[in-house]
Parts: structure tokens; C-alpha cells; sequence
């Protein structure tokens, strides 16, 4: 059923701020604040990329809608302050999508180097809110292995990287060797280097890190329930045989999965 966009997003701003309000409100919504929102804001991210590993779009529609509610949420907080509305937020993200794409909305009708000339873009924007290092604007709050990435992204743009990845592939068995020999105060240290350096190799090899790790969980999910199943058809407790046996049914899994 085709609905109108508009009368749409003006039914949840409205809905929101009747949630907020000082006498009529809910309760919950009127005590949160931006940090006790937050969390929710990057759990629902979550939930919308898991909707697309699952190739589930009805779970997808819903779950964009949750996160939609996030912009809602904070852009209403912010207008009570006094300082921005939704409709500020999405004027923003117009302008900077525009102006990111002269190609597009401007007279530069070439599209060649697209991408160079939307990190150039980017880093004038970043050069205009104060940035003076390469690194600047890369959010603290990212998960640790995506902010790796961008962080070295960011070196790479302005000449420090590696030239290839056998020297990256050297840095991640010389981590290892130093975490190996490394005193018990320092393995924390030691560990993150090891794994700063396996990002490295993983980018240089043109895979995102939070994507290789997201799915070796997976598989590692699916073969230790396999695991479990197999056990259990044997009449094993799975977690009272010895690591050896366990062993056995991981090579078990293997086989049957190739």
C-alpha cells in the first residue's frame, strides 16, 4: 500500500514528541537523555546489518524503522534544548550530500575519480571543524576493529603504509614473537599491537576486518552446535569429553562440511 512519505515522518515526530512531553509524556522516554540513548542508537545498527546478513527484508523494514526512531529520539532532545530539529538533520545530509557530488548536483558532469574527489571533499569538511591531523574524526565510539581500519586508512592516505602485504605479514609474526616473550604487564599491550597488525594484513589483502571476524564467528557458531548435535547423537555429553574427543568431532564437522 503506498502511503505518503510526509505524513509519515510527520506522524512520528509527533508521536515522539508526545512521548516527551513534561506533563503527558511517557515517563521513560522523558528521563532519557543522548548518552542513554546511544547504546540503543548503535545496538539497532546492528540489528539492521544483521537483517541484511539474513537476506531478511520484512526483519529489514522493521529494523530501519527502530533506527529511524534513534534519529527521531535524539533530533527531539536536541530541539527542547534549543539547538537543532529533525528537519535541521535532514537539511544537513541533503547539503552534504550534494555538495559531495558536484557530478550529480553540480556543473562537474565527468564522474571521473569519484572517489578521490569525495575524500578530498571529506577531508575539506574535517579541515573546516577544526581537524589538523589525518587521523582526526575517526569516532572513538566505532568498534575497535573498524576503527583500526580507519585509522590506517586514514595513515595510508597520506603515504604511511605498507607497499604491499608480505611486510604487513612480517609485523604480524613479529607481534606474535613479542607477545610470546612479552612480561605479564605488558601482554595487554602486546596483544593489541598483534592484533592491530592482523588488521593490517587483512586490509592489504582488500577485506574489511569486522567482516572476516563476523564470519569466522559465524562458522565457528555453526560448527561447535554441529559439534554439540553430533554428540549428542552418539549418546556424549559433549562438555564432559576429553579435549581430544571434542577434537575428534570438530574434524568430524569439517569433513561433513567440505
Amino acid at each position: 500500500m503506498t502511503q505518503n512519505p510526509n505524513q509519515q515522518i510527520d506522524r512520528l515526530l509527533s508521536i515522539m514528541a508526545r512521548l516527551r512531553d513534561p506533563v503527558d509524556g511517557c515517563e521513560w522516554d522523558r528521563e532519557q537523555t543522548f548518552a542513554t540513548i546511544a547504546p540503543y542508537t548503535i545496538e539497532e545498527a546492528y540489528e539492521v546489518a544483521e537483517a541484511i546478513t539474513q537476506h531478511d527484508l520484512p526483519a529489514l523494514r522493521e529494523e530501519l524503522g527502530d533506527l529511524l526512531l534513534q534519529v527521531v529520539f535524539h533530533a527531539r532532545m536536541a530541539q527542547e534544548l534549543g539547538h537543532f530539529a529533525f528537519e535541521d538533520v535532514a537539511a544537513a545530509i541533503s547539503d552534504k550530500l550534494e555538495a559531495r557530488h558536484p557530478h550529480i548536483f553540480g556543473d562537474d558532469a565527468s564522474g571521473d575519480a569519484q572517489t578521490e574527489r569525495w575524500e578530498a571533499l571529506k577531508a575539506r569538511e574535517r579541515a573546516a571543524k577544526g581537524a589538523t591531523s589525518a587521523i582526526d574524526g575517526v569516532a572513538l565510539s566505532l568498534p575497535a576493529l573498524m576503527r583500526a581500519e580507519k585509522l590506517q586508512k586514514r595513515a595510508a592516505r597520506v603515504g604511511f603504509d605498507w607497499p604491499d602485504p608480505s611486510g604487513a605479514a612480517a609485523k604480524v609474526h613479529e607481534e606474535m614473537a613479542e607477545l610470546d616473550e612479552a612480561a605479564p604487564a605488558d601482554k595487554l599491550e602486546e596483544a593489541g599491537d598483534l592484533l592491530f597488525a592482523a588488521v593490517n594484513l587483512v586490509r592489504l589483502n582488500g577485506i574489511a576486518a569486522e567482516d572476516a571476524l563476523r564470519a569466522a564467528n559465524a562458522k565457528f557458531e555453526r560448527r561447535f552446535r554441529a559439534m554439540e548435535v553430533h554428540a549428542a547423537g552418539d549418546g556424549q555429553d559433549f562438555a564432559s569429553l576429553s579435549l581430544e574427543e571434542q577434537e575428534a568431532y570438530w574434524q568430524t564437522v569439517k569433513r561433513l562440511e567440505k
